[in-house]
């Protein structure tokens, strides 16, 4: 059974790029007779704000996107906090540490500091010299005994206890062949950190594995942390899953989107009115690369400017979300980047509008909606 899983980080409000993201994962389950997981990446203490949890479930319910199991919808592959996980990712770490592939760093922050400045200045690509992997199990131990604080990084290098084979270029649904063009890593990367948290490389690994997840979809930025991931599946010796790496929304002036642009906050899209659907509808479309066509508006002399801007969408182009489910073929999604155009949400929101009021049920609820959004604009009144 296909098992695909949406792991936001609860760093803030849930933004239109990780709606986006959930959408598709709901699309591909469904589409797939599967199910989908909701998974907290709760591992960066320093960035956690709360009430972003409950954020996240409040923006997933307004847009319809249900997921099978995750928190508050228990099932057998939980917990689905990554905090609440710990023990699992340390016994990963010392399986690493047995097999050669990883080693204890005692490193403090100055020391790294300083090497890291030493490195820059002699042009190396690495930030850190691996000075502790030369340390014996013994003085190693040694320190542990001590309760001297450190990490757990990963040995990228050739000199592991066991060799890597090398590594087969990743078949992925959305960018096809991907080949690795940097063989070896600069910087052994931590995978455990002081505080016994993982970082996220080690954490989503060990969970896609122990929850059963059968295809990863995730964003275009994580395909520079593949080569890392296929080598931490290879030598914790576990079957990798099939990827899909989505390519970024962009603001209209096409820089990449983030939080830091604009009103690109879920809870915003909520607050001024539109239709969830729409909203979905707006989200797929963008960087889908198939189209259909209608007949609708054509000939229609009096199109609005909204209209005229966004006329290559089509009614049929307008899907409530199981019509999206109906559509949906991963094979169509683009490989370029793209820009959300507001002039698009503009015309399928319309047209959802329009759907909804031949229906005498929903127009009752449109007008009751209209009526408490004027009674807030004029409380007077």
């Amino acid at each position: 059974m296909v098992l695909v899983r949406f792991a936001p980080s609860p760093t803030g409000p849930l933004h239109l790029g990780g709606l986006r993201m959930a959408l598709y994962n709901h699309l591909f389950s469904k589409k797939n007779g599967g199910k989908w997981i909701l998974r907290i990446e709760d591992t960066d203490k320093t960035r956690y704000v709360p009430g972003s949890v409950e954020g996240i479930q409040k923006a997933l319910e307004w847009a319809g996107l249900n997921y099978d199991y995750g928190p508050g919808r228990e099932g057998p592959h939980g917990p689905y906090f990554q905090s609440q996980r710990l023990d699992l990712y340390k016994g990963y770490a010392s399986k690493l540490i047995e097999s050669g592939h990883a080693y204890r760093c005692f490193c403090t922050p100055d020391t790294l500091a300083t090497v890291k400045e030493k490195l820059a200045r002699s042009g190396a690509s690495a930030s850190y010299d691996r000075r502790c992997l030369h340390l014996t199990e013994e003085e190693a131990a040694r320190k542990v005994r001590a309760g001297e604080k450190h990490t757990i990084r990963f040995n990228v290098r050739a000199s592991c206890t066991t060799a890597l084979p090398s590594r087969e270029p990743t078949q992925d649904l959305i960018f096809r062949s991907l080949r690795d063009a940097h063989q070896s890593l600069a910087t052994d990367p931590i995978l455990l950190k002081s505080d016994l948290f993982p970082t996220y490389h080690l954490a989503s690994i060990v969970d896609d594995h122990e929850m059963g997840i059968t295809h990863v979809l995730r964003g275009e930025e994580w395909i520079t942390s593949l080569p890392l991931h296929q080598d931490l599946y290879a030598a914790l010796k576990l079957p990798p899953p099939t990827f899909a790496h989505f390519p970024i929304l962009l603001n209209p002036d096409g820089s990449k989107m983030s939080k830091r642009h604009g009103d690109i906050r879920v809870e915003d899209f909520i607050k001024r009115g539109w239709e969830p659907d729409a909203v979905l509808n707006w989200l797929l479309l963008c960087g889908y690369g198939v189209r259909t066509s209608s007949s609708q508006d054509k000939g229609n002399s009096k199109v609005s400017a909204h209209d005229q801007q966004a006329h290559h969408l089509e009614s049929n182009t307008v899907m409530n979300l199981d019509e999206m489910v109906d559509v949906f073929d991963i094979s169509h999604i683009t490989q370029r980047n793209t820009i959300l155009e507001a002039a698009n949400l503009h015309y399928i929101n319309k047209h959802h509008l329009m759907r909804k009021m031949k229906n005498e049920t929903e127009l009752k609820k449109l007008v009751e909606i209209a009526n408490l959004k004027l009674l807030e604009k004029f409380p007077s009144r």
